[in-house]
């Protein structure tokens, strides 16, 4: 069976624009006038995945995230919910790039041999999209290449993207051994709810949290979620969902949501929050949250990933020795360079735990985390979940405690491997995670705090022409080119008490991201802007060349 006419039909309604593609951690994400073509050419490769993995469904996520409204972008889900491999990266970038129509169906049919992937076989799509105003055309563009390849499909319409994931996840593992949860977003809630309401049957206090939804997809679907969840009185927690308007596109991820507070370090302007009032953001798909209070002295306070990580980390550890086994599992937790310095430290001292340092990037933590039994994986913008092992899930079921504080302890983490979405980082998973272990611990958001102190920080960034010229090493904590950039970071880091900064470039525009940490606000500031100085002044001098 060819494919070549069908497509090449389709394709004349998609023109490619004159600019250069490339799929990265977030997938392709850009301004959404240039997208058509890009998401047509995702939807060709969607379906060569899917034939390639013997018809199971690969998933396609419409959305661009933290990025404004103007914004959206495409990326693929495999078979287990998991990233595209990365292997297909460069295929998607092929795609994306063929000048004419002619060379994208060479490139199609060049993919299908190379791959030995069977033209004939069945080929399945799920999709799904956020709320921008741009979501429903983009639809249109993919629909056009799986009907031109004579792809099954379904569409789930609006999704965060966790949810997709784990449909995804759920369809393909449908009847087996493994069957992850009811293939239906009102699956996705029932999981999530009985695993809520176990892991708290033995807390020791409820609470109260105002969750700001950055005008995205996450607001109607925690929405949904709290129908299924018990109230404080019922034995769970209050939840006040705030910034949920999806009716008004521009208001997406605007002066809201998790990038705002972790890059800003302030609460949203529409946060009416008293002092000690948990709150948290997710950003515009849901698949990031922080936490933040107001202390008693009226100061904004920051729990980021990095605070969800060594929470959520030492949490599984306690339930671990608790239920008899420590000494069965392995728990390790997985950083980027833009962790704080501080929650490494603490990790490594106080919880005695493995850490392992990956370049940004989800892929790169998901991959490093399915080393232990346990894995914990957090970005510190509060991209993150837990990954459990099969051998761990196996040793969790077959465990047969020895009194009832052991039972207790096992029960509740059946279900937290419950809980967790373990496909992806999901808002609202861990959302429900930490209030489960705040809960546990009777700790208002002052005490989770008070387990560390983080070392001052400032992330800039800073706008470049091409951020290709600026390359890594040692999981992007240290800069190969351009040549001599690095010399002269090293040099002002020397000057700094605790100084530590780096410089990378985004995965999703054209900006060099500059993190810095010294032992005073003033000093991270003030090393941040020196060291956005030397990238302006490199990268000005690449682009010269």
């Amino acid at each position: 069976m060819s494919f070549d006419q069908q497509i090449l039909e389709a394709s004349k309604k998609h023109p490619r624009p004159a600019r250069i593609f490339a799929y990265g951690t977030a997938g392709f994400r850009m301004k959404a006038d240039l997208l058509p073509s890009v998401v047509f050419r995702v939807g060709l490769l969607a379906a060569a995945r899917s034939r390639k993995m013997n018809g199971q469904s690969i998933g396609v996520m419409i959305t661009a995230s933290h990025n404004p409204p103007e914004d959206n972008g495409v990326k693929l889900v495999d078979p287990y919910g998991d990233m595209l491999e990365a292997t297909w990266e460069p295929h998607a970038t092929a795609f994306a790039n063929a000048k004419t129509d002619e060379e994208l169906v060479e490139e199609f049919n060049k993919l299908h041999t190379s791959l030995k992937i069977n033209s004939s076989a069945p080929a399945r799509v799920i999709y799904a999209r956020d709320t921008r105003a741009s979501g429903p055309t983009l639809v249109d563009c993919l629909v056009d290449a799986l009907t031109a390849t004579n792809t099954e499909y379904t569409d789930y319409k609006l999704l965060t993207t966790p949810q997709l994931h784990y449909l995804v996840r759920c369809t393909n593992t449908k009847g087996t051994q493994y069957e992850y949860g009811d293939v239906s977003e009102t699956g996705y809630y029932e999981k999530l709810s009985t695993a809520f309401k176990q892991a708290m049957k033995n807390a020791k206090s409820k609470g109260t949290i105002t969750v700001d939804c950055a005008n995205g997809v996450g607001g109607p679907k925690l929405r949904e979620l709290v129908k299924y969840l018990p109230s404080q009185a019922e034995g769970g927690v209050d939840i006040k969902v705030v910034n949920e308007d999806v009716h008004k596109p521009d208001n997406l991820n605007s002066q809201c949501g998790a990038d705002f507070v972790k890059t800003q370090q302030r609460a949203p302007p529409s946060s009416k929050a008293a002092p000690g009032d948990r709150c948290a953001s997710l950003d515009g798909d849901a698949d990031r949250i922080v936490y933040y209070f107001i202390d008693e002295d009226s100061n904004f306070r920051l729990l980021d990933g990095d605070r969800i990580a060594t929470l959520a980390a030492a949490f599984l550890g306690e339930l671990g020795e608790k239920s008899g086994l420590a000494s069965k599992l392995s728990i390790g937790v997985v950083q980027t360079a833009y962790a704080n310095g501080a929650s490494t430290k603490f990790i490594t001292e106080n919880l005695k735990l493995p850490i392992q340092c990956t370049p940004t990037g989800v892929k790169y933590l998901h991959h490093a985390a399915q080393r232990f039994d346990i894995g914990v994986y957090f970005e510190a913008n509060g991209h993150g979940t837990v990954l459990f092992s099969p051998l761990a899930l196996k040793t969790i079921a077959t465990h047969e405690p020895q009194s009832p504080s052991q039972a207790d302890a096992l029960a509740t983490l059946t279900a937290a491997t419950e809980l967790i979405n373990q496909t992806v980082g999901d808002a609202l998973s861990d959302l429900l995670l930490v209030e489960v272990i705040l809960a546990h611990k009777a700790w208002d958001p002052a005490n989770w705090l008070s387990t560390y102190t983080d070392y001052p920080n400032r992330l800039v960034r800073v706008e470049v022409g091409n951020r290709n010229v600026f390359k890594t090493e040692d999981a992007e904590r240290r800069l190969t080119e351009p040549k001599h950039a690095q010399a002269r970071i090293d040099e002002l880091v020397g000057k700094y008490t605790k100084g530590r900064s780096f410089a990378r470039a985004s995965g999703t525009e054209d900006a060099v991201r500059v993190y810095a940490e010294a032992a005073t606000r003033a000093e991270a500031d003030d090393l941040a802007q020196k060291v956005a100085g030397i990238v302006k002044q490199f990268g000005g001098l690449a682009l010269s060349k």
